[in-house]
């Protein structure tokens, strides 16, 4: 049973998830055990389609506990990932009250928090949070820096009502948020920030594809290991976007949603949900006509 992240706070709901499809090498856990402990951020790197996103979603289920998602943008600011003001609906309600006789709502009703504000909240309230921030390279080089003192003292004010405070508790470590902040590598990151996390670096799963499409309910032995076999020679080729992970999950469901055989998969059948750039899949079929 897990949290749902859309009830209040102060009264959180819970509904039954599904197993998340995601293995957890011994590298990976130790990782995550290594930012629990100095509760600090976890970085993940990697190539796209390892999982770096996914970690959150399994360590949240491992654990049981309530998932916060911030997908950054390239317009994202760093106070919204701990809470929004909506000045214009107050003004506009004050303006309505006003000429109805009707009683404004309470200050407090204007602030929306985002998802670090929630986890430092319900932390206050004493249960603990798996905060995912997803490709911060994506946003300005301030981003980062701009979130400095809050991932360091995990507490803030909202600036337009000095009353409201959130801060997890200073003498409950274990309530600290486990944040994983995934990276594309599209920007470097300011050295401070680098600083202040753990990093982990997910290589591609080449030994444990097949045990990975097991878990995927992918079965099939035949199959699975032609179309794993099939992906690794692909990956050494010299090509601009090498298929990972998420594309061998894709092409392989194809494959057994058209019941494609064994003797098929040499030919690349479906190679638009395997290889995802024309150049890519024009140096694929040379490498399938010199075989």
């Amino acid at each position: 049973m897990i949290e749902d992240v859309n009830s209040p706070l102060d009264a959180p709901e819970q509904h039954e998830v599904a197993p998340e499809p995601y293995l957890l090498t011994d590298a990976l856990c130790e990782a995550v055990n290594v930012t629990i402990t100095l509760g600090r951020p976890l970085l993940v790197q990697g190539d796209p389609g390892v999982g770096k996103t996914r970690l959150a979603h399994a360590v949240a289920y491992r654990l049981g506990l309530p998932l916060e998602q911030a997908h950054v943008k390239s317009t994202s600011r760093a106070r919204d990932l701990l809470y929004t003001f909506d000045a214009v609906r107050r003004l506009s309600d004050a303006q309505l009250s006003g000429l109805q006789h009707q009683k404004l709502p309470p200050p407090d009703d204007y602030v929306r928090l985002g998802p670090l504000g929630k986890a430092i909240a319900r932390a206050q309230l004493g249960r603990r949070t798996v905060l995912l921030i997803d490709e911060i390279d994506k946003a300005d080089l301030d981003f980062p820096n701009d979130l400095l003192r809050e991932l360091d003292e995990l507490r803030f004010e909202v600036d337009e009502l000095p009353d409201i405070r959130y801060e997890v508790p200073p003498d409950r470590p274990d309530l600290r948020p486990i944040i994983i902040v995934t990276n594309n590598e599209e920007k470097q990151l300011p050295g401070a920030f680098l600083r202040r996390c753990a990093f982990h670096y997910i290589k591609f799963p080449e030994e444990n594809l097949d045990e990975i499409l097991e878990m995927h309910g992918i079965a099939g032995g035949g199959l699975r290991s032609r179309a794993r076999e099939i992906l690794l020679e692909l990956r050494k080729l010299d090509l601009n976007h090498r298929p990972g992970l998420s594309e061998l999950l894709d092409w392989v469901e194809c494959l057994r949603s058209d019941d494609v055989s064994q003797a098929e998969v040499a030919n690349l059948p479906k190679l638009g949900a395997l290889v995802k750039h024309r150049g890519d899949q024009l140096r694929a079929e040379k490498w399938l006509r010199s075989r």
